[in-house]
């Protein structure tokens, strides 16, 4: 047999009512403290994770560019070797003396 006790049956209530009344003020505190962050980061001027991303991006793809139109090349801008200069293609090297025996 169960037996409805009146003072069991409002304390009930009231808990759940304070479980209700909890949940929302958590709900309330999270949208306040996104609102305080968001405000924050507006101020900041702070950039997004995907716009930086994209940005690097070209700033890679900008770099690439602009050394292959200054050509630089391992060799294209080092002097050659022991200072001296290279035979020009289709010439006779006959006529260059002889190096020393390191070469």
């Amino acid at each position: 047999m169960q037996t409805r006790n009146p003072l069991l049956d409002e304390f009930a209530k009231l808990t759940t009512g304070a479980m209700g009344l909890a949940q929302a003020a958590g709900e309330e505190a999270k949208a306040a403290m996104r609102s305080q962050t968001d405000r924050m980061v507006a101020e900041l001027d702070l950039v997004r994770r995907d716009e930086f991303d994209a940005l690097k991006a070209e700033i890679a793809a900008l770099r690439a560019e602009l050394a292959a139109l200054k050509g630089t090349g391992a060799g294209s801008t080092a002097p050659s070797a022991a200072g001296r200069k290279k035979p020009e293609t289709g010439r006779s090297t006959g006529t260059v003396p002889p190096g020393d025996a390191a070469g």
